[in-house]
């Protein structure tokens, strides 16, 4: 008897080709199993001009991007959900679980579209629309006019050059996705380092049933470091109780003697107050490491900067 999968994601171009990248990972390894496609339409989707993200975040239960999808799945619509995980709330819905995390993961890094942070002039006007970017740009340049902006990705690099806009900040792994790159010249890749991604930022979360044959099929697949980097990166998301509306960066990423490495960032929204965090672990308890830099974190400060930010 032939296995059928359906596999659900939203339908803006970038997720669409993200369930193609997976699917052209996972098909291969699962031979008898048919495939078929369902795009749900999701809430920050649906509502793209008239709020900003943080807006829609709250309206949605802080997952602007991934309720309706996982309630297809919980509704058993769909078996599969592949996720941008970096959209997906740490507590994803009861009944369901997330499978070892694709790999290689896609470029953690965010990218500066139209100039550099050397080259754009004072007061310049950037694009963007997270407020963890919002947050990290102005604590790096705080005399920008930071703008937040919503829409696909093609439609917010529309913006450079346009309604006075100097930049956009994007993420790396959605422009690389769709060959949307700019070209050198017309871009700064910054330094996950100094400028960290979301918790997940590059990776994506593939959401099943738990106890289904989705579930069961898909056990066995995936990368562990890759999963290990993202475990300790939401973990500590997690720990700092935050969501796609509080600016937390996380890097998590395979250190140099096999075990794992995790740099965190919490900055207030106008960029005046930054905390960071670096911390190492082994690579068979990425939670632990998690937890353990968050509470490094709030103890320097970050329960202050997200309590305020929370009023």
């Amino acid at each position: 008897m032939t296995d059928v999968l359906t596999v659900g994601s939203r339908a803006s171009a970038l997720a669409k080709q993200q369930a193609r990248e997976w699917l052209a990972q996972a098909v291969p390894q699962l031979p008898g199993v048919r495939v078929k496609r369902l795009l749900v339409t999701e809430g920050g989707d649906r509502d793209r001009l008239t709020a900003t993200l943080a807006e829609v975040a709250k309206t949605a239960g802080g997952s602007a991007f991934s309720s309706d999808q996982e309630r297809a799945l919980v509704e058993g619509r769909v078996d599969v959900v592949v996720h941008s995980l970096k959209d997906l709330p740490t507590a994803v819905a009861p009944g369901t679980r997330l499978m070892t995390t694709p790999g290689p993961r896609a470029d953690v890094r965010d990218v500066l579209c139209g100039t550099t942070l050397e080259e754009l002039p004072e007061g310049a006007r950037v694009g963007t629309g997270a407020p963890r970017r919002i947050a990290q740009l102005l604590h790096l340049r705080p005399d920008l006019e930071v703008v937040p902006i919503r829409g696909n990705v093609p439609a917010r690099l529309r913006h450079v050059g346009r309604g006075g806009f100097h930049a956009v900040l994007l993420a790396a792994a959605g422009l690389d996705r769709l060959g949307l790159l700019p070209p050198e010249g017309e871009r700064q890749v910054l330094d996950p380092a100094v400028f960290l991604p979301s918790p997940g930022q590059g990776a994506l979360g593939i959401q099943v049933r738990a106890g289904s044959r989705a579930e069961e099929l898909l056990t066995g697949l995936g990368d562990p470091v890759a999963d290990a980097c993202v475990r300790a990166e939401r973990a500590l998301l997690a720990e700092l109780h935050g969501g796609c509306s509080v600016p937390v960066g996380a890097w998590g990423r395979l250190g140099p003697d096999g075990d794992l490495l995790l740099s965190a960032a919490v900055t207030a929204v106008d960029g005046s107050r930054q905390v960071t965090a670096t911390g190492s672990g082994p690579l068979d308890s990425p939670e632990k490491l998690g937890g353990v830099l968050a509470a490094e974190l709030l103890g320097q400060g970050a329960r202050e900067i997200l309590a305020s930010i929370r009023r």
